[in-house]
C-alpha cells in the first residue's frame, strides 16, 4: 500500500473503549488534524499508563500504518490482544495489515474473529473493517460497503460512518451516492470539514481539477486550521499534472504548486516528526520534485537506520541529480535488501531498472555512430545480461503502474538517440507489448521496427567479407532474426486503421520494412518479399503527392523492384522500374 493512500484516507475514528476521555480525545483530535507525531506520543503514554487497555494499542497501531510500518503495527496489535483479549478490535488491525500484504484470506479470518461476538451497539469494528478495505493496496469498495452499511444500522450518529461510506462510493465511481453520503455527514455535524473536503475530492475524481482546487481553496479559507485540506490540494495539483497531454512546463508548474500546498499542510498540522518528513519525501517522489527531494534526503540521510525508504530517496537523487548511476544502483539495491516487499512501490522497480541500464550502458565507438555505420557501442556479455535484467525490472514496475509506460518510452527514445540500439529496441518492444495503451503503442512499434532494422543491417554487414560472402553464419542468422522482428513491428504501422499513426509513420515504416526484407533476402536467388512493401511505398507516396519530399525513397524502391525482376529474367517488368528510378534522379549538368 502506498503511504499517500493511507495518509489521504485515515479518518477520525469513533470512540473505542473507555480510556481516559480527555487523553483519548486529544489523541483523536491529533489524528483528525493529521498530526500523527503528536498522536503517537499521546498514545504511547496511554499504553504506558494503561497497559491492560487494548483499545489504546489499536489507535497506536493505526499510527504505524499511516507511517507505512505494517510489521511494527502488527506487533502493536498483537500486544493489544495479549494485554486485553476482549479488545478484539486489534484483530481488525491485524486484518488490515494482512490486506496491506495482499493476503485477503488471512484478513477475512481476522475480521471474522473481530465481529464474531458483537453486541447490538458495537459498530466500531465494522467501521474499521470498512476503512481497511477502502485503504488496502487492492481496494475492495463493495466489501467495504457491506461492513459500513452494517455499522450505519447500529449507529446513525457517528459522523465517521457516512464519511467512510462516501469514500467507498467514491472508489466505486458512484459520485452521486458519495456526495449524498458526505451530505449525510454534514447533517450529523454541520461543522465537519472532512465531509466538505470529501465532496471537493469527488469533483477531482471527474478530472475537473480547476473546480476541485477552487472548492478546496474556499474550504481552506473558511477553516484555515484544518490541515488535511492543504494535503488534498497538493494531491489535486499532482494528479492534474499527470493528465495525459500535459506539457512539461505545465507539469512543473502544477507540481511546484502542489509542493507549496504540502509545505502548508505540514506547517498547519504542526507535525515536525521524522515520520512526517518521510511522508513529505514520499509526496515529492510521486510529484517527481527532485530538487526538493534532494534537500529532504540530505537531512534524512543523517538517520539511515530509521527507514529503508531513505535509500529510495538517495537512489532517486543519485540518478536524477548527480547522474551517478552505479551509486543509484547501489542505494536502490540496499533499499530492496532492507525493505519489506509490500512497501516497495512501482517507481522503485522503474528506477532500479533504469539504473541497471544506465550503469551498464557502453561507450560509443570512437567517432560516434549513425544509422548507416556498422560500428556500434560495445556491449559485453555482462552488460547485456544486466541491461536485460533492468528491462525486466522496469516491466515489473509497469505491470503495477501503467503510468510508467510514458517514462519507459522516454528512456527508450533517449537510448535510441544515443545509438544504444539494442537497449532502445528492447525497451520499445516492452512498451509495444502493452497493446491496450494507445498513447505509446504506435510510436513504440515504429521505433522498435526501425531499431531492429538497424541492428540487423549492422549484423548482416559484419557477417560478410568485402566480397559480400557470408563468413559468419551464426551472425547472419541473428541478423535475419532481427530483420524479421523489424518487419513484424513495422507491419503494425502498415495495417493499423489509426490515421494519426499512418500519417506520421507509414511512409518510413514501409521503407524500412522493405529494406529489412531486402537485407534478409538472398539476392542471387531472391524470394522477393521486399517487392510488395516497395510497391506499396511507391503507391503511398504518389497518393499523398509527396514525390519531391521522398524522391530518394522512390529511387530506392524502383531500383530494387527492377533488380528483382532483372534477376528473375522478367525483363519487361524490369524495364518498367529502372526508368522510373532514373526519372527521380537529379539531372546531371554538363561541365
Amino acid at each position: 500500500m502506498t503511504n499517500s493512500k493511507l495518509l489521504f484516507s485515515l479518518l477520525l475514528a469513533g470512540s473505542v473503549g473507555t480510556v481516559s476521555a480527555q487523553s483519548l480525545k486529544d489523541a483523536r483530535a491529533a489524528i483528525e488534524a493529521e498530526n500523527y507525531g503528536k498522536a503517537k506520543t499521546i498514545l504511547q503514554q496511554l499504553v504506558t499508563k494503561q497497559p491492560k487497555n487494548g483499545d489504546n494499542y489499536f489507535y497506536l497501531g493505526q499510527i504505524y500504518l499511516v507511517n507505512d510500518r505494517a510489521d511494527s503495527a502488527a506487533t502493536i496489535f498483537n500486544q493489544g490482544l495479549a494485554a486485553d483479549p476482549k479488545a478484539t478490535i486489534n484483530n481488525v488491525g491485524l486484518g488490515y495489515v494482512d490486506l496491506m500484504k495482499k493476503d485477503k484470506a488471512s484478513a477475512e479470518s481476522k475480521f471474522a474473529l473481530a465481529t464474531a461476538k458483537l453486541g447490538k451497539k458495537d459498530y466500531e469494528p465494522l467501521l474499521e473493517i470498512g476503512r481497511a478495505y477502502i485503504n488496502a493496496p487492492e481496494p475492495d469498495y463493495a466489501k467495504a460497503l457491506e461492513y459500513l452499511t452494517q455499522a450505519k444500522e447500529k449507529n446513525k450518529k457517528d459522523v465517521a460512518i457516512p464519511i467512510a461510506l462516501g469514500d467507498a462510493y467514491r472508489g466505486l465511481k458512484e459520485g452521486s451516492l458519495a456526495y449524498t453520503s458526505y451530505g449525510d455527514a454534514t447533517d450529523i455535524d454541520p461543522n465537519s470539514v472532512q465531509a466538505k473536503v470529501g465532496q471537493a475530492v469527488i469533483v477531482r475524481g471527474a478530472q475537473a481539477f480547476d473546480e476541485a482546487i477552487t472548492q478546496l481553496e474556499a474550504i481552506a479559507a473558511e477553516t484555515p486550521t484544518y490541515a488535511p485540506t492543504y494535503r488534498e490540494l497538493a494531491e489535486t495539483y499532482n494528479q492534474w499534472s499527470r493528465l495525459p497531454g500535459t506539457s512539461d512546463e505545465k507539469y512543473v508548474e502544477l507540481n511546484k504548486k502542489g509542493v507549496e500546498q504540502y509545505k502548508k499542510y505540514l506547517e498547519v498540522a504542526g507535525d515536525n516528526s521524522l515520520e512526517a518528513k518521510i511522508r513529505y519525501a514520499d509526496f515529492l517522489v510521486y510529484a517527481r520534485q527532485y530538487d526538493d527531494l534532494k534537500v529532504v534526503s540530505e537531512e534524512l540521510a543523517q538517520n539511515p537506520s530509521v527507514d529503508p525508504k531513505i535509500y529510495r530517496y538517495l537512489g532517486y537523487i543519485a540518478f536524477q541529480k548527480a547522474k551517478d548511476y552505479p551509486k543509484a544502483l547501489e542505494y536502490l539495491n540496499q533499499m530492496f535488501s532492507k525493505m519489506e516487499k509490500d512497501r516497495v512501490i512501482p517507481l522503485d522497480y522503474m528506477y532500479l531498472g533504469m539504473s541497471e541500464i544506465a550503469a551498464n550502458s557502453p561507450k560509443h565507438a570512437e567517432g560516434g555512430a549513425d544509422s548507416t555505420a556498422t560500428a556500434a557501442p560495445v556491449l559485453t556479455a555482462e552488460n547485456t545480461a544486466n541491461i536485460q535484467k533492468g528491462i525486466a525490472d522496469i516491466k515489473k514496475g509497469i505491470d503495477l503502474d501503467k503510468e510508467l509506460l510514458g517514462e519507459t518510452a522516454e528512456l527508450a527514445f533517449a537510448k535510441y538517440q544515443e545509438q544504444e540500439l539494442q537497449t532502445a529496441a528492447s525497451l520499445f518492444e516492452l512498451v509495444a507489448s502493452y497493446t491496450d495503451n494507445k498513447t505509446y503503442l504506435f510510436d513504440a512499434n515504429y521505433y522498435a521496427g526501425e531499431a531492429y532494422y538497424q541492428i540487423g543491417a549492422k549484423e548482416d554487414a559484419a557477417s560478410k567479407n568485402e566480397e559480400q560472402v557470408v563468413v559468419n553464419q551464426e551472425l547472419r542468422d541473428k541478423a535475419i532474426a532481427d530483420l524479421q522482428k523489424a518487419q513484424t513491428f513495422l507491419t503494425v504501422i502498415e495495417t493499423t486503421d489509426n490515421k494519426e499513426a499512418q500519417d506520421k509513420y507509414l511512409i518510413n515504416a514501409l521503407y524500412y520494412k522493405a529494406f529489412a526484407a531486402l537485407t534478409a533476402d538472398n539476392l542471387e536467388q531472391p524470394k522477393g518479399d521486399f517487392v510488395a512493401s516497395f510497391q506499396k511505398l511507391i503507391e503511398t507516396i504518389n497518393q499523398r503527392g509527396a514525390q519531391e519530399k521522398n524522391k530518394n525513397y522512390l529511387i530506392d524502391a524502383n531500383t530494387y523492384i527492377g533488380l528483382y525482376y532483372y534477376v528473375k529474367q522478367d525483363l519487361p517488368k524490369a524495364k518498367e522500374s529502372f526508368p522510373k528510378s532514373i526519372s527521380h534522379r537529379p539531372s546531371e549538368r554538363s561541365c
